[in-house]
């Protein structure tokens, strides 16, 4: 029998499907490997340099000067971003409505300079060299006081968004703080004050107990099927111990996030063969003083909890999802849990 079940930090609803359960092999979308283009021409290869705007910052081999060849990881501007990091942010109204200058920040992370090596496939220690990468370019972005919140996010393949096939992911810093995690923030700080506890220790704790939807954990890392997933084999990764913030997890701890990472996409490559998904880091927002708000992130090091939110994208959402809000999920999350556990990685 369906069931509905309720997410306690989004305060979502979603619909588990039971009845119309769909195993790994009933989601037919092609591989994103099978889609790949042609490696010619490709701007974010090595020795390509020259077609990109100027790097912001690299993982470079010692020796190597900026925008030639010998990077591991680089961090350029998006040739075509979707907001201006020049000006200042003007907030005015026009009636009832609310409007402010576009002014932020677009940039690409080239993860590597070979065409068509993956996450997956990567050395664990390439993938922390990525996770340096994002990293470096929150903390950096933090310094600017225009900016209220940066999202680092992947697009992996064309029906998840990507325009280009070479691996890549990338970051936009906003001066407002986005409406989803405006709610994680705003729900895990009314949990705190009631209960002095944060919600997603609480749910790691439970989690880690019962066991039923955990995929993966390591000494500091545990990924786990949401219990009101949205969509089928939608994972998040979290960190065992209490962090508020992505831009502070220690150096030790980034190689076993990566092979956290890495295992985890590695379980969704052969589970769903090579499916196309998107991925997000929510962190902790900018904590810029604000006026007339002085406690607005007083309690934030406490109750808020960083975390990677994986969506692959096997389902379409359609009118009754955009009419609704609530989304219908055809997979339990046990149930994609178990066969993502059963994946020989």
């Amino acid at each position: 029998m369906p069931e509905l079940r309720k997410d306690p930090i989004s305060e979502r609803w979603v619909i588990i499907s039971t009845e119309r359960a769909q195993r790994p092999s009933d989601f037919s979308l092609p591989s994103v490997s099978e889609e790949a283009e042609a490696v010619k021409g490709c701007p974010f290869c090595g020795g390509n340099e020259g077609k990109t705007p100027p790097e912001i910052t690299a993982w470079r081999k010692e020796g190597t000067k900026p925008n030639t060849p010998g990077w591991d990881v680089r961090i350029v501007q998006n040739k075509f971003p979707a907001l201006s990091s020049v000006g200042d942010v003007n907030r005015t109204g026009m009636g009832v409505f609310d409007m402010m200058s576009g002014i932020g920040a677009h940039e690409v992370i080239i993860e590597t300079p070979k065409h068509n090596l993956n996450i997956p496939d990567m050395s664990d220690e390439h993938v922390e060299k990525i996770l340096w990468a994002y990293k470096q370019r929150i903390s950096d972005l933090e310094k600017d006081n225009r900016f209220r919140y940066t999202l680092v996010f992947k697009n992996y393949g064309k029906v998840a968004g990507a325009s280009l096939s070479h691996p890549h992911s990338q970051l936009i810093a906003t001066p407002i703080t986005p409406r989803y995690v405006k709610l994680e923030l705003s729900n895990a700080r009314t949990y705190f004050l009631e209960k002095e506890r944060c919600i997603f220790c609480d749910i790691i704790r439970q989690e880690l107990g019962s066991g039923q939807r955990v995929v993966f954990e390591n000494e500091y890392f545990v990924a786990f099927t949401p219990f009101a997933s949205r969509f089928p084999f939608e994972i998040w990764i979290v960190p065992r111990r209490h962090e508020f913030g992505f831009q502070i997890l220690p150096d030790e701890e980034r190689l076993l996030l990566a092979q956290c990472l890495k295992d985890i996409l590695m379980r969704l490559k052969k589970c769903l063969n090579d499916p196309p998904y998107n991925y997000v880091l929510h962190t902790a927002p900018n904590p810029i003083p604000r006026p007339g708000k002085p406690d607005y992130w007083g309690t934030i090091q406490y109750d808020f909890h960083w975390h990677i939110e994986i969506i692959p994208r096997l389902t379409k959402m359609a009118g009754f999802e955009w009419g609704s809000g609530l989304y219908i999920n055809p997979t339990s999350p046990e149930e994609a849990a178990k066969y993502l556990r059963e994946v020989k990685v």
